[in-house]
């Protein structure tokens, strides 16, 4: 097992606002006991060879590597030319994953979004196509697709057309492909779609490839079974609030033993910051401890200093 952190905290200020760069980041993110960071497709501001030579260059410089690129494709829009759009936008993207990423990178695709015009059995049909089409592009560069069980991308207006485990597994039996296709899980994403997470990880861990890790709290006077509605969507309720991975509603210890049962030894990505750099570091410090307890402690690293990363980044030594 191996621990990498994306910025979810800052994708306002990375991808719309774009007052906070990659660059920022990666600086920032040298204090984290982790071994990488996830990149998001918006993340590039210049996206010509050197443009992304220039941020694999950094990630290098502070000893990090690039274990997934987070795409967010919407292969369910209503319009075929979008659709295009969409496919074409994500072919672009797995060069650049395998660039930065090397032979073992992933990257992240979605279904697309719940549009009311879109029924079920066509936005399987679309999104499985989409999928099964871009599969030639990661088997040429060495890349891995997966799809994850997600709520909504913050650009969208609809949440995800595969959110419900039901639709979810359904477009997995669309795509059999194992070698450079499986599933990137979210625990939280399973619990805002009204789903037990360590249920929906047994349903699914034969297929998992990568994982993103965070957790969510109740705000005080709310059950969980106040937030759900009749077809298992809650969405980002403001009563159920994001914290420090292992103090909230995910039970993580489950989560680890059906990981080690199913052989998972793969990346653990936290996914959070919201509160804040410190409960991202806290929630990364439950993450190594974790792979004590539960991965046998493999690849562990300690909390880095500032100067402790430059020192090491030029030898490409880690901690």
């Amino acid at each position: 097992m191996r621990i990498s952190a994306f910025p979810k905290a800052y994708l306002t200020d990375m991808l719309v606002t774009r007052t906070k760069s990659v660059f920022d980041w990666i600086e920032e993110a040298r204090s984290l006991p982790v071994d990488g960071l996830e990149l998001h497709t918006g993340f590039f501001w210049d996206t010509t060879p050197a443009g992304i030579d220039q941020v694999g260059d950094a990630l290098n410089a502070a000893n990090f590597e690039m274990p997934m690129l987070c795409a967010s494709p919407d292969f369910t829009n209503p319009e075929a030319d979008r659709r295009q759009q969409e496919f074409d936008e994500i072919a672009r993207m797995i060069p650049i994953s395998a660039r930065l990423g090397g032979p073992r990178a992933t990257c992240r695709v979605l279904s697309g979004q719940a549009h009311p015009s879109v029924s079920v059995e066509q936005g399987l049909e679309w999104a499985s196509t989409a999928i099964l089409d871009l599969l030639p592009i990661a088997r040429e560069h060495g890349v891995t697709l997966a799809l994850e069980n997600h709520y909504k991308a913050s650009s969208w207006e609809y949440p995800e057309f595969a959110q419900r485990k039901e639709v979810f597994l359904a477009l997995l039996d669309r795509i059999p492909e194992r070698a450079s296709f499986g599933v990137q899980f979210d625990p939280s994403n399973a619990l805002v779609a009204g789903e037990d997470s360590a249920d929906f990880l047994e349903a699914v861990v034969d297929r998992v490839v990568t994982m993103q890790a965070s957790d969510r709290y109740l705000a005080d006077g709310t059950t969980l079974d106040s937030l759900r509605q009749a077809d298992g969507t809650i969405g980002y309720s403001p009563s159920l609030l994001h914290g420090v991975i292992g103090q909230g509603l995910n039970d993580y210890d489950r989560i680890f033993r059906i990981l080690v049962a199913a052989g998972y030894d793969g990346w653990i990505s936290i996914e959070d910051g919201v509160n804040g750099l410190d409960e991202m570091r806290e929630s990364a410090e439950f993450l190594v401890r974790a792979r004590d307890t539960y991965f046998g402690g493999s690849r562990a690293v300690a909390v880095r200093s500032h100067d402790e990363a430059t020192a090491t980044a030029g030898n490409g030594e880690r901690a």
